[in-house]
């Protein structure tokens, strides 16, 4: 079996990946097991820059904030702001601060310099603007829709007034509180204004459609994408919140189960523009179901990547990251009769490897889940072999 195993490894590059799949997909996803680690944001860039080069890629969409990533794509594709500032603002989770990450923006904007429009490269957070806190106010999507169709088409056939809309929302801090995460009852996401702004949000989203000629010729295609993503995020927000209101047993699957749809929403709109490479955690981009245990719930949801598999089909591919050790984090060397500790016991640090290939080395053999002692590391999934078209493996994360 080792050397069957053996012979599913191959270096780690795109014309590897490349090779495991039966042509270029619109969305190449990889996944990650864990957060924060810079081994796999560098190595992540690493395959970026040959996907760029080597296939044609122009969009990098990653796990962070949709609304925010428009401040990343401005300065990679034009030069506006600066990186310091684009890094502080433009991409959530706390993860701006990366060094990997910063490298990315900085090589992504050289890149462009001097480069005609249509050769650019693309950034793009495709997670709503939520945080395990909660969830953002609705009021920068809707304004801003509320303002680029305000201008553009008669004042009788908006929905609203700009005061109107702004009188609805209130306060921000009434939509962001981190009490609501855990009591509903601190959620406003069920009172009457939640209520008429997702009608207007509807009313709002319709017009745009109904007037998508025009728009487009008044503005650019661009701009008419960006409303578009003001749209998904708008009715997106108010769905969560109105979910963060719910007292039923229902209510944490719901939660993340709209999380996931609005970045599925996103990352079809960025299949819809160019060939892109995702990288989020594993559990937002593989075909199956995902689960979780949260407070001693269960729970099951879609995840992303199963859904946008649905609408793409071969269109979209999958490859999950698996890890040897994290030893910082107490991660240590994997049972040997673990996938990953097969995958450890060959000679060399990284590997991509044939998934379904490893699938049959294994044959009727079943090998043991892994534990990992350390909530943060997911180990790798045996489902991952039968829905997934590869793995990249890395032997050991280094100290941070």
């Amino acid at each position: 079996m080792a050397t069957d195993i053996k012979d599913t490894a191959h270096a780690v590059e795109a014309a590897a990946l490349m090779r495991l799949l039966p042509g270029r997909p619109r969305l190449l996803a990889l996944g990650e097991p864990t957060h924060g680690q810079d081994a796999l944001l560098d190595l992540r860039n690493e395959l970026f820059r040959q996907l760029v080069d080597e296939e044609g890629y122009r969009t990098i969409a990653i796990e962070s904030d949709c609304l925010a990533g428009l401040l990343v794509d401005d300065y990679v594709t034009s030069g506006t702001g600066s990186l310091d500032e684009v890094m502080e603002r433009g991409i959530s989770h706390g993860w701006g601060g990366a060094a990997a990450n910063r490298e990315l923006v900085r090589w992504m904007r050289a890149y462009n310099d001097d480069r005609p429009a249509a050769d650019r490269l693309r950034f793009a957070g495709f997670d709503g603007p939520l945080e395990i806190t909660g969830a953002a106010s609705p009021r920068q999507a809707l304004t801003a829709l509320h303002d680029h169709l305000a201008p553009r088409v008669r004042a009788e056939l908006l929905p609203c007034t700009a005061e109107a809309l702004d009188r609805l929302l209130g306060a921000d801090d009434r939509w962001t509180d981190p009490a609501a995460m855990w009591d509903p009852a601190q959620s406003v996401g069920r009172s009457a204004e939640a209520r008429e702004l997702r009608l207007l949000a509807d009313d709002l989203t319709a017009l745009l459609h109904e007037h998508m000629p025009h728009l487009i010729t008044a503005t650019s295609r661009d701009a008419w994408d960006r409303a578009l993503l003001y749209a998904r995020t708008a009715t997106g927000l108010l769905h969560y919140h109105h979910w963060m209101a719910d007292t039923s047993p229902a209510r944490m699957t719901r939660l993340v189960g709209v999380r996931d749809r609005m970045m599925a929403r996103n990352l079809l709109a960025v299949a819809a523009r160019a060939p892109a490479l995702v990288h989020a955690h594993n559990a937002h981009l593989q075909r199956e179901k995902s689960t979780m245990r949260m407070g001693g719930e269960l729970l099951e949801w879609w995840s992303a990547g199963a859904l946008v598999n649905a609408r793409l089909g071969d269109e979209y591919a999958f490859v999950a990251t698996a890890l040897g050790t994290i030893r910082h984090e107490g991660v240590d060397t994997p049972p040997p009769d673990t996938v990953e500790g097969l995958l450890y016991a060959l000679p060399e640090d990284r590997y991509v490897i044939d998934a379904p290939r490893l699938a049959a080395a294994l044959g009727d053999t079943r090998p043991p889940a892994r534990v990992s002692p350390w909530f943060g590391y997911s180990p790798l999934a045996l489902a991952h072999l039968a829905a997934g078209d590869g793995i990249v493996f890395v032997k050991d994360v280094p100290q941070r």
